[in-house]
């Protein structure tokens, strides 16, 4: 069991890697823009991978979403030729939000703080 699970996260790390280096060289569709592949997640069987993906702008995201779900078909079949697999998994793009929760917890933090300076002075 535990060598499937270090199996799943040797493949995610690659396909992570093999991503950014297709999307950021092979992809010319505008709408992509500025992607940093953030994290992927494979399912245990490695049939299925969760590609979590943000953008410069906010305001770009959706767009990039639609854009990297049109060229799965393409990336798969690169994937395929560069990693050695006996298939490849099937790519699902999200947005990551993990920046954004990040943000938030800081910002909450910084209201706690100043709200404790406030009641000690």
């Amino acid at each position: 069991m535990a060598r499937e699970y270090d199996r799943a996260q040797r493949v995610a790390s690659q396909l992570q890697r093999e991503l950014a280096e297709l999307i950021r060289s092979e992809l010319k569709d505008p709408r992509i823009g500025w992607v940093t592949v953030d994290d992927v997640e494979v399912s245990r069987d490695i049939s299925v991978a969760k590609v979590y993906v943000s953008t410069l702008e906010p305001e770009g995201i959706e767009p990039a979403l639609e854009a990297l779900a049109a060229a799965a078909p393409f990336l798969r079949r690169e994937l395929g030729k560069r990693l050695h697999l006996r298939s490849i998994p099937q790519l699902r793009f999200f947005k990551d939000t993990a920046i954004e929760r990040g943000i938030r917890m800081t910002r909450l933090l910084d209201e706690i703080a100043k709200e404790r300076k406030d009641k000690d002075e």
